[in-house]
């Protein structure tokens, strides 16, 4: 195992908690129509009790993927994390938030009522996904940050600061960038998608499957409009490119020709683009079919893992900067020490019991679709 085979493995595992949190935004993405797909308040708790049941799955991929970029790359987690805290912070907040509103909705003792707390679902609804699909769209367009490593070198600075960002908005500048919100929109969407898809699967109302249908074509539309607009804007802009000596500089057609070159990538985008229009369009037209989440699903997650690693391998500026061009972050320049990834190589090999815990979980918690009847009958319903 090279060093440079370890900072692509953990570009690699990184990439796939973020697909697999887009794709757990499914969670966000029902709560957000919610009021629409129940339309009545049962029809709505059935919704809320639905992604209740996986909205722990949702939260605690975020913490990891954090934490996962902490240890693999530091300087990635310094600089947005650090940097960009107002975007994070919001993101947080808003899921902070969400578990609240799960909780206290309809215990006894609430002094706002329900539908306050259903407010504060549609706002995650929302604003999760679009500040992640703008964060994720960083990743091809820039951030405004400055990288100074030398600072550490500095003996008269008591705590030398290694990046900054270069203006006072701390990330919430990138909404400024139209495509930062065309990107960030497309996720929205998706998750609009995959939320009614899941309810669709999980809830045995037919009230709510037949709504699911309609509210799925006012979902998908916007969604393959933006996502098509966004990926033709990736694969025809100037990327940020890096030579032997790692200096950084514009290449044109930069992801067209990741994609060209790492053609393996490109097969997995076009499976994964495939499966999210079969499931979409296979529940649309068969009035019978409700397991359009699990292709679409597992879809999502490969058309996203292809992207992410497609603005990182190959010699890409994974996070660029714009106030300085220098500064973009590569694979090279900002993971952590030999020792520490080869040391969280052998830690990785435990994931795989991980996600054979949490299917057995999912498989658990789903064997059983959600009904009208179990809203009364269980004392732990949202």
């Amino acid at each position: 195992m090279t060093y440079e085979f370890l900072q692509h493995y953990w570009c690699f595992i990184v990439s796939l908690l973020g697909a697999l949190l887009v794709f757990l935004l499914f969670v966000q993405g029902a709560n957000s129509v919610a009021r629409s797909l129940g339309y009545t308040e049962e029809g709505r708790r059935l919704v809320y009790n639905s992604t209740g049941r996986k909205w722990e799955f949702t939260f605690t991929t975020l913490v990891t993927f954090g934490g996962a970029f902490f240890a693999s790359f530091p300087l990635f987690y310094s600089t947005s994390f650090g940097g960009a805290y107002w975007l994070w912070m919001i993101i947080l907040f808003t899921f902070v938030l969400q578990a609240v509103s799960y909780e206290f909705q309809n215990k006894i003792g609430n002094i706002l009522g329900p539908k306050t707390f259903q407010f504060f679902l549609t706002l995650n609804g929302i604003v999760g996904p679009l500040l992640l699909g703008g964060a994720v769209a960083t990743f091809f367009e820039g951030s405004n940050f400055i990288v100074a490593k030398n600072n550490m070198i500095d003996a008269g600075a008591i705590t030398p600061i290694i990046s900054r960002w270069a203006n006072a908005s701390h990330g919430l500048d990138a909404l400024l960038n139209p495509w930062v919100l065309v990107l960030g929109f497309a996720v929205v969407f998706l998750a609009r998608v995959l939320g009614i898809l899941y309810v669709m699967n999980n809830v045995a109302d037919e009230d709510i499957r037949s709504r699911g249908s309609v509210r799925l074509v006012g979902a998908a539309v916007p969604f393959l409009v933006l996502f098509v607009a966004y990926l033709a804007h990736v694969l025809l802009k100037d990327g940020f490119a890096y030579n032997a000596e790692g200096v950084i500089y514009m290449e044109p057609y930069k992801y067209l020709n990741n994609f060209l070159e790492m053609w393996y990538l490109l097969v997995v985008l076009l499976m994964g683009v495939l499966m999210v229009l079969y499931g979409i369009g296979k529940t649309i037209f068969s009035k019978s079919y409700v397991g359009g989440i699990w292709p679409a699903g597992i879809g999502t997650v490969l058309t996203v893992l292809a992207l992410l690693l497609c603005s990182a391998w190959n010699n890409t500026a994974y996070y660029p900067s714009t106030a300085d061009l220098q500064s973009s972050l590569t694979l090279a320049n900002s993971c952590s020490s030999e020792f520490t990834l080869r040391t969280m190589f052998w830690v990785s090999l435990l994931v795989p019991f991980v996600l054979a815990y949490i299917i057995y979980a999912w498989r658990a918690i789903d064997s059983k679709k959600l009904t009208k009847e179990e809203l009364h009958s269980d004392d732990h319903a949202y």
